[in-house]
């Protein structure tokens, strides 16, 4: 007769077998699996090693790279901008190799005739009205009546900051100092120092296009930005990258504005430094734009200028 204690027995037996299994299967596939588990953490072990060392390699081509860039600068700069009067713009996102282009400038013989660092509030759509009013209270001909503020404002500016057209009536110190002053204390930029007299040609540096929900119109406002400064002067635009919406991306991608403002997608780097003052040389020298860099659309890696 099959009781209680006949259940108790049989479950007892079949949980103990399952152990004795477990116990078992376990030392016979130990060495085995161990092997194997040694076998893959050391593999990857030296995968890792070879790996940090192209990294360090790769970094160390890219130094001497820029190593090379910056004398190739001593040899081929010098002169090339000897009494040519250059104003640069900077704008939040390429203000970390501002100081390398304007140094680049400075080397061809470039007379920089101010830095101004354009702040985020220019471009931020809440400041169009107020950046109209700014505009609006100089008493300055031929600025665009559109209603947009980023476009007016930077055609004031240009007016002031590059030479006026023939036929225009100058624009004085006080003037200009009054202009760029209004703009300082709303804080829409900042001038690094003081600025010496007008321009002929313009540097804009900016960088990767806006990722924020205003993305769209801070891209917009940027290439209204050197729209207007290319209707007055020459302009290159030194940016990082030709991906998304950013200026550089935008002027290659325009039949028009890529007719007059060249642009060079890696002044990040000193290559790019080097080329974005070969490209002005080229815009000024011969009245020619070019497309730059290592990115979509770069026309070559520098311009071909003449002997």
């Amino acid at each position: 007769m099959i009781n209680f204690r006949y259940h108790v027995v049989s479950l007892t037996a079949v949980f103990l077998a399952l152990a004795i299994g477990l116990v078992v299967g376990t030392a016979a596939l130990n060495g085995p699996v161990a092997d194997s588990l040694k076998e893959n953490v050391n593999a990857l072990r030296k995968d890792n090693s070879q790996m940090r060392q192209s990294v360090n390699s790769l970094q160390k081509e890219l130094d001497m790279e820029e190593d090379f860039a910056a004398e190739m600068a001593q040899v081929v700069l010098p002169g090339k901008l000897a009494g040519r009067r250059v104003l640069v713009l900077s704008l939040p996102s390429g203000r970390d190799h501002t100081e390398g282009v304007v140094k680049m400038l400075q080397l061809a013989g470039a007379n920089v005739t101010g830095r101004i660092d354009i702040q985020d509030k220019f471009i931020n759509p809440d400041s169009n009205n107020n950046l109209l009013e700014l505009a609006n209270n100089v008493q300055m001909s031929g600025l665009p009546g559109n209603g947009h503020g980023v476009e007016t404002s930077s055609a004031l500016l240009a007016s002031v900051l590059l030479d006026r057209p023939q036929g225009s009536a100058a624009v004085t110190d006080a003037e200009r100092r009054a202009v760029l002053q209004a703009y300082a204390t709303a804080g829409y930029l900042t001038p690094e120092d003081k600025i010496s007299g007008v321009a002929e040609a313009v540097v804009l540096v900016s960088g990767q296009p806006y990722v924020d929900k205003d993305s769209a119109k801070k891209d917009e406002s940027v290439v209204k930005v050197a729209e207007q400064f290319d209707r007055t002067g020459a302009i290159v635009v030194g940016g990082m990258g030709s991906a998304g919406g950013n200026v550089v991306a935008v002027v290659r991608g325009d039949p028009v504005l890529s007719q007059t403002i060249s642009t060079v997608d890696n002044a990040n780097t000193v290559q790019g430094q080097l080329v974005t003052t070969l490209a002005l040389v080229q815009q000024v020298t011969e009245k020619k734009a070019g497309q730059y860099g290592v990115g979509d659309n770069a026309a070559s890696l520098l311009p071909k200028l003449p002997q």
